[in-house]
Parts: structure tokens; C-alpha cells; sequence
């Protein structure tokens, strides 16, 4: 009967065997243990087991984490088996419960607040209590440090992938609020000068020129050349000059500019963000990246929560990811399943047209599926069991870049046409010299001919005057047809002169064709309706025919099966009735 005190040291287990029983019930037990001397008078070692390597220390504490008894601390605790009704001091609670299941062993664990300073004194004073440790205790603990550091970097469970979640989330709501930002500045500075936001689309060059220009009175003096092209900013100064806004104050202005500092500062950091994004996907899921790019890769990652559960997932199930409320709701309504999630935003997705769309996810889906898991699973150079040298971005992505190859090859010969040029997906902010060249346009002149006639002069013989005039007439929008009444009224009329009877005579002939073939046309539109129609009805008619049918035939089997089962029963009554009377 005693207390024991089981240490775990970067170099080995340490078993100490305490001077008095009842130690850990002492009022004064930390000034008792607090020096030296204290220390070595009341913790007597009794059995140290070393590490045998780096590794194995390695193992041994990573065991210790998860409260798991190894077979080297076992063997150290055959030493305690002839001990009854001791006591064990443990640093960690679930260790402890874990060492009271072994077989055989009928010491009992302690780990309360009292240990806490036991094992306090103990790492205080290690290089007395256990002079094996003394020389390398510093270098010890210090590699033991940076190889667990790197056990838990490479077996946690989310990895460097909260990396990767916290920026793609980070992008996303920063995108929305400097759309709010950027239009809010519009609408405001738009009071003051409305034409600028025709001239510009880009709401960085349109901040910039707030900041730069201020009051649109100083168009002349302020130098846009370093943000807008030679036409823009000409057209911007002449708008300026000529501009309907209305006049604003100078804290307005300053207001304003406030407002598009923010605007300039976010969009800078948002090109910082996408730019981290881009090189951590490239780094963490190069091959995931290379199939989707970098977007839809993080996206499907802060969906999936990391990248090792996406990487479990199988292909149907990253093909439909992010369209979960589709997919319950067309199980539910028993209709067609969707065939994309957050995949459909890929650009190879975006290349296909038509049923191709649903054909060419399935395919992407099952290579992100496989590229997934060599970047998950693999482990290159330093971090490999061998030695060898780190490769590169290129061989890393090699399996994702042959896939993108396949599937284009594939789409381009589904669609059976050259692919378009599409972008990558990347995360980056679309550059100002991008902007397509701005014109200034000549305004649509008036036309008079799509009025009506306001005075008695009939149409016929204004073209005749802008004809004598020398004046080409111009094709009118709204055409006058005159009736057949009137057409019968100028052939007898004695007035007109015989040109113009003859041009009377000659000018419905043609409106005439044209009202008769009209109506030829819609009539054979209608009879092609009626068909289709009458098609349909046949269709359906033949459809219910033989659903009935086949319920009828569902019936008489329905009927056989029940007389079968009569039969039987009937017989096996019989027989029974048989059996009775026999006996």
C-alpha cells in the first residue's frame, strides 16, 4: 500500500513511488514539493523507460492524447501488479480510467486538483528527480515538440482548409458589400453628376474619379490619365461640363468621399483575398483546382467542411452539392432529380449547351472525385516516407490537367464544334483596360411618316409632290390601305384624270395578293393546329387504352391468384377432414 506518481517525460515514462502515503492530503503539499530538496525527499524514482527513438516517443505521446494505454506503459505498470490498495497519480483523467480497466492491475488511479501540483513540482525539477534526463531534457522536449506539431498538422481532421473556408467566406460577403457600397456612391454622387455612371461601369474607376475629381466644376483641373483612357476621361470632362446634376455642399462632398475611400479600400483587399484564395488552393487541392478552378474548388470545400470530407464523398454526391433543397424536394414530389450544384458554375459546365450540361457534370464530378483524393491522401517529398525532392505545382496538378484534357476532348465532340474561350473561374477582379471603348452616339432624327395625316391631302399625292420635288420618299411606318368601296368610287368618278385612274386601278392588285395569302396562311396555320390537336388527343386516347388494359390484365391475374389460393385452401381442408375421420 502507497501512492505512485506516473510521469510522462519527452524522453520516457518515469514511475516515482511518494515517501508518505497520504502526500496528496496534505495542507502544505505545495510548500512541501515547492523546492528542491522537498522534492527529492518526498518522489523517489523508481523505474525510468526510455524512448528508443524520436518516432517512437512519437507514437507514445500521440497514444496519450487519445487516453489509449500502449504496451510500453503496460510493461511499466507490471511493476505495480503485487501492489494492493495503492494508489496511482495520473495527469490526465481519462488515461487514468483507461489504466483502471487493464487486467490484472488493482491499483487505483487519481487525478484531481491535487496531483496538479505534484506534477507541477515534477517538471520544475525533472533534472534532479531523474538524472538520466539531465543532459538532453532541453533538446528532448524541443524535438518532440516540432514532430507532434507535425503529427497534428498532417491527421487533423479540417487540416489547413479552414484556410480556405474562412476566405471563400470572407470573399463572398465582402463581394455583396461592396456592391452595396459601390451603388450606394452611384445613386449619392449621382445627384451631383447623373452622366458619369453611363460613362463608367467599373465601380473602382468610378470611386477613384470621385476621390480624384470631387465637384464635377473641377473636371478641367483634375488629372484622370492614371485611371481612365484618353477617350473616357475626354468624355468624362465634356459630360461635366454640360452635366443636369444639382449642386452639393462641400460636407456632402466630403461624405461622399468617404464613402468611396471605402469603396477603394475594399476592392483592393478583395484582389489581396482572391489572390491568398488562389494560392492556397493551388498549394492545399491543386488537382481539384485544375479541374474546377479556384471559386467552385473552395466553395465545394466550405460545403463539404473540409477537404477530407469532400474527399470521401463519391462523384454523384459532389456532382449535386449545394442543391440539396432540389433534391429533397424533386424525392418528395417523386420528380426528375437536378443534375448540378455549385459544380454547374465550372467553365467546362459552362461550355456544354443542352442535355450536354448534365452529361459533361456527371463526368467532371467523377474526375474531382478521384483528383479529391490524391490531394488529400498523398503525401509529397519531405512528408513521404522516402527522401525525396518536393516536385512541383505542374506534377502535383499532372492527374487534374489530363482529366480537364479528356473532358474537353469529350465536350468538343458531344457539341461537335470548336469550344469557346471561357474564364477560368479564378477569383481576381476583372482589369479597368478590359472595358470596351466608349462612343459618343448620334441620336435617332424624328420621323414625320409615322404620324397619321391631320389634313385632307390624300398619301398618293404627297409622294407624288416629294417626287416632283426631286425628294426620294422614305417607307412608311404606318401604311394606309384604302378599301374596296373606294377603289369602285374613283374608277366611275368622271374627275380624275386617267393616270391617276389607272394608278387607282393598278394599286390594290398587290394589297389584294397580299390580304389573300395572309389569309391562306392562317388558315393552313389553324388546320395545322387542329391536327396537332387531334395528334395529341390520339396520343392520349391510346395512352389510356392501354392503361386499361393493362389493369384489366392486373385484375384477371389478381382473380387467378385468389381462386389458386381458394383451391389450395379447399384442398388442404380436405384433407384434413381426411385425417379426422381416419383416425
Amino acid at each position: 500500500m502507497g501512492l505512485f506518481v506516473l510521469a510522462e517525460t519527452s524522453a520516457g515514462y518515469a514511475l516515482f513511488k511518494a515517501k508518505d502515503k497520504k502526500l496528496l492530503k496534505s495542507d502544505a503539499l505545495a510548500d512541501d514539493i515547492s523546492s528542491v530538496e522537498g522534492a527529492v525527499n518526498q518522489l523517489k524514482l523508481r523505474k525510468f523507460m526510455k524512448f528508443e527513438n524520436a518516432a517512437s516517443g512519437l507514437n507514445e505521446v500521440a497514444a496519450l492524447i487519445d487516453a489509449k494505454v500502449t504496451p510500453m506503459l503496460t510493461s511499466l505498470l507490471d511493476e505495480l501488479k503485487d501492489e494492493t490498495k495503492g494508489s496511482l497519480a495520473v495527469a490526465d483523467p481519462k488515461l487514468g480510467n483507461a489504466i483502471a480497466n487493464l487486467p490484472g492491475l488493482s491499483i487505483k488511479p487519481v487525478a484531481d486538483s491535487s496531483t496538479q501540483e505534484v506534477f507541477r513540482a515534477i517538471r520544475e525539477h525533472i533534472a534532479s528527480l531523474i538524472p538520466e534526463m539531465a543532459s538532453e531534457a532541453n533538446g528532448a522536449n524541443l524535438g518532440l515538440a516540432h514532430s507532434l506539431s507535425r503529427y497534428k498538422l498532417k491527421f487533423s481532421p479540417d487540416k489547413v482548409d479552414t484556410m480556405i473556408v474562412q476566405a471563400i467566406g470572407s470573399l463572398d460577403v465582402m463581394d455583396k458589400q461592396l456592391n452595396t457600397y459601390a451603388m450606394r456612391v452611384k445613386e449619392w454622387y449621382g445627384w451631383h453628376f447623373p452622366e458619369l455612371a453611363k460613362i463608367l461601369n467599373d465601380n473602382l474607376a468610378y470611386a477613384r474619379v470621385v476621390l480624384t475629381m470631387g465637384f464635377r466644376s473641377n473636371s478641367k483641373k483634375a488629372d484622370l490619365s492614371a485611371i481612365l483612357p484618353e477617350e473616357i476621361e475626354a468624355a468624362v470632362k465634356a459630360a461635366a461640363e454640360i452635366s443636369m446634376g444639382t449642386e452639393i455642399t462641400d460636407e456632402d462632398m466630403e461624405t461622399i468621399t468617404t464613402l468611396a475611400e471605402q469603396v477603394v479600400d475594399l476592392t483592393e483587399y478583395r484582389q489581396q483575398l482572391s489572390s491568398y484564395l488562389t494560392t492556397r488552393m493551388h498549394a492545399l487541392a491543386p488537382n481539384l483546382t485544375a479541374l474546377v478552378g479556384e471559386l467552385v474548388g473552395a466553395r465545394l470545400i466550405a460545403h463539404a467542411g473540409s477537404l477530407m470530407n469532400l474527399a470521401k464523398a463519391p462523384g454523384s454526391t459532389i456532382q449535386i452539392l449545394g442543391a440539396e433543397k432540389a433534391l429533397f424536394r424533386a424525392l418528395k414530389t417523386k420528380h426528375d432529380t437536378p443534375k448540378y450544384g455549385l459544380i454547374y458554375h465550372a467553365s467546362l459546365i459552362g461550355q456544354a449547351t443542352g442535355k450536354n450540361k448534365g452529361k459533361i457534370a456527371r463526368m467532371l464530378a467523377s474526375k474531382s472525385a478521384l483528383g479529391l483524393r490524391i490531394d488529400a491522401l498523398s503525401d509529397w517529398g519531405i512528408s513521404a516516407e522516402g527522401n525525396q525532392d518536393e516536385p512541383d505545382e505542374e506534377e502535383k496538378s499532372a492527374m487534374g490537367r489530363e482529366a480537364k484534357i479528356k473532358i474537353e476532348r469529350r465536350l468538343k465532340a458531344l457539341e461537335g464544334k470548336p469550344l469557346k474561350s471561357m474564364p477560368s473561374g479564378n477569383a481576381n477582379a476583372t482589369p479597368l483596360s478590359g472595358q470596351p471603348k466608349w462612343e459618343v452616339k448620334e441620336a435617332r432624327k424624328y420621323n414625320p411618316d409615322a404620324d397619321g395625316l391631320t389634313g385632307d391631302e390624300p398619301a398618293a399625292k404627297k409622294a407624288k409632290k416629294e417626287k416632283a420635288n426631286g425628294v426620294k420618299p422614305q417607307k412608311k411606318l404606318v401604311q394606309e390601305v384604302e378599301s374596296e368601296d373606294e377603289e369602285m368610287a374613283d374608277v366611275n368618278g368622271a374627275a380624275h384624270d386617267s393616270d391617276d385612274s389607272e394608278s387607282d386601278d393598278e394599286s390594290p392588285a398587290p394589297v389584294a395578293a397580299a390580304k389573300g395569302a395572309s389569309k391562306a396562311a392562317k388558315k393552313a396555320e389553324k388546320e395545322a393546329k387542329k391536327a396537332r390537336k387531334a395528334e395529341r388527343a390520339a396520343k392520349r386516347e391510346a395512352k389510356a387504352a392501354k392503361k386499361a388494359a393493362k389493369e384489366v390484365k392486373k385484375a384477371e391475374k389478381e382473380g387467378k391468384e385468389k381462386k389458386r389460393k381458394r383451391d389450395d385452401e379447399g384442398e388442404a381442408e380436405g384433407k384434413k377432414k381426411k385425417k379426422k375421420s381416419k383416425d
